[in-house]
């Protein structure tokens, strides 16, 4: 998987597509965020069950290269590149599942999160125990 030590796996739904037969651009919104939910699962992290972290989207940046259709599969992989101290960027590239190669991406995007407390209404420093988890899933420390 490259740069890229996780993946999710999903399948294209009739309701995600749109008059061209093709996936709408807002659900790979979605699909990004059911990605990052699996890592952070994958993790150990639950966010509904935890008010120790959560996080808020700041900035998207989405690339597309190629369309997806009705019942594809696609594999969502999810890097984690840049910790700040209460922010970090995740990487993600969209592929047919099982696909390796760069030219058969479907989409690439990078999405800004903030670790936020709801109580406070604001961004948060990164809790050091999930910036352990990070930095030891991504084979950083």
């Amino acid at each position: 998987m490259g740069d890229f030590r996780f993946a999710h796996t999903l399948r294209v739904r009739y309701s995600e597509i749109d008059g061209q037969k093709v996936v709408y651009n807002a659900h790979y919104l979605t699909y990004l965020d059911v990605a990052i939910t699996e890592y952070f699962r994958n993790l150990g992290i639950e966010f509904l069950e935890s008010s120790l972290f959560d996080i808020a989207l700041v900035r998207a940046t989405l690339d597309f290269r190629r369309p997806a259709r009705l019942d594809d599969l696609l594999d969502v992989r999810v890097a984690i590149p840049r910790l700040g101290n209460s922010s970090f960027t995740a990487r993600f590239r969209i592929l047919p599942h099982g696909e390796t190669s760069e030219e058969r991406t479907v989409l690439d995007a990078e999405i800004v999160y903030v670790s936020f407390s709801a109580e406070e209404g604001r961004a948060v420093p990164i809790p050091g125990w999930v910036r352990e988890k990070i930095e030891s899933f991504e084979g950083r420390n």
